[in-house]
């Protein structure tokens, strides 16, 4: 079996770049190696940046998006019990947000597969990727118990940290840029309306905490808690007590509890892979770079990385050109980089650290200080927040 681009990993990154790839007329094959209810079904981001609205709606996936999606014009800091709203269209020239789950996209994208017959292939799992310096790399794997072989022109892995793509590029081509963070959220979804309008990110002596929400009638909530924490250390009650403390301001806001459906620990990490190209395959999403998510970028990435891919396959196609595909990694890098320290200031400002003097603490309070007096300090947060434009940012390539 042979196609123009093999496709590693059936998430949003891959299953997006089948969508775009399918419409420039280029054929592909998605192997994903978990069965289509787990793939639906694993909770993951949920805030949409206003260039991965436009890329769904521009592949057809936008239509549940427009109806369901909640708009978000800012996002709420609290610290020392006050409150301050960073407002994104007065800051940004109207860009905004949306929240919009992980799931819900993969559902869409997944349907969308389904009424143009892309060849996706669910509990396909890759064994190997070989001939990554030749002009026909092949994906090795198993699929309904047997060994199948998959030759490509291209194989674009979207399979995670963790998955065979990245380890395909030989470890003495590839550098690896980690930082593990001293800290991991517990995270929940609880079925009872938000508390808020918008995202809460609040500073406190006991640990961060984040309010966001699913729906209209479903929230999602985090707290900073040590590394290796067991959920079941956590019953309900002791969550909605920590996240009340934690929420605390000075004013008449509370905070409203309900049954909680799922509890899971995400440890915070940072990571790059460098170059996201090595001759025929090609890296985009999770198994090139994973952000801790305070920033919510880590699903923007994602796509911002296979609309740049899927542009460079379309120019490969219409005129033969690869000077795209060629500038692909040091396109992407530049935003994966700026992405990464927009997370980094976000965790870092946001969270307390277990070890941290009280000095490093009245830093902290100092720079939210300053994002709540200074328009340019704020508004280089939301700029940040709801992303560049993927235009601007191959233009500076």
């Amino acid at each position: 079996m042979h196609t123009t681009v093999g496709i590693i990993g059936g998430g949003p990154a891959g299953l997006l770049l089948g969508c775009l790839l399918r419409r420039s007329g280029i054929d592909c094959v998605i192997l994903e190696s978990r069965d289509r209810d787990y793939v639906e079904h694993r909770q993951r981001a949920g805030i949409l940046e206003q260039a991965t609205v436009d890329a769904l709606r521009a592949c057809g996936a936008g239509e549940r998006l427009e109806r369901e999606g909640l708009v978000h014009d800012g996002i709420e800091l609290r610290f020392d019990r006050r409150s301050h709203r960073v407002d994104f269209p007065s800051l940004t020239g109207g860009r905004r947000v949306w929240v919009y789950a992980q799931t819900e996209v993969v559902k869409d994208l997944i349907a969308l597969h389904e009424r143009e017959s892309t060849p996706l292939r669910f509990q396909a799992q890759v064994t190997a990727v070989e001939g990554a310096d030749t002009d026909r790399p092949l994906v090795r794997f198993t699929h309904q118990g047997r060994d199948q072989v998959l030759t490509c022109d291209y194989v674009v892995g979207c399979d995670g940290f963790h998955g065979v793509t990245r380890t395909a590029i030989p470890a003495v081509s590839r550098r690896d840029y980690e930082r593990i963070y001293p800290y991991s959220w517990l995270g929940i979804l609880a079925d009872v309306p938000p508390s808020c309008d918008e995202l809460i990110y609040a500073h406190s002596p006991r640990g961060f905490a984040l309010h966001s929400m699913r729906s209209t009638t479903v929230s999602r909530l985090y707290l900073q808690v040590p590394n290796g924490t067991d959920p079941a250390e956590w019953p309900d009650e002791r969550i909605w007590d920590e996240l009340d403390a934690r929420f605390a301001v000075d004013g008449d806001w509370k905070l409203e509890r309900g049954p909680i459906t799922d509890k899971s620990v995400l440890p915070m990490r940072s990571s790059v892979t460098e170059p996201m190209r090595f001759g025929r395959i090609l890296l985009a999403g999770d198994a090139a770079h994973i952000v801790p998510p305070t920033g919510a970028k880590g699903l923007n990435l994602a796509v911002a990385d296979v609309v740049v891919l899927a542009r460079a396959f379309a120019q490969l196609k219409e005129t033969a050109s690869s000077d795209l595909l060629d500038a692909y990694s040091d396109t992407c890098l530049r935003r994966v980089w700026r992405a990464e320290h927009f997370s980094y200031f976000m965790t870092t400002t946001l969270h307390t650290d277990p070890e941290q003097p009280p000095f490093e603490t009245r830093l902290q309070l100092a720079q939210l200080d300053r994002v709540a007096a200074s328009r340019h300090a704020a508004a280089e947060l939301a700029e940040n927040y709801v992303g560049l434009p993927i235009a601007q940012i191959q233009h500076e390539a």
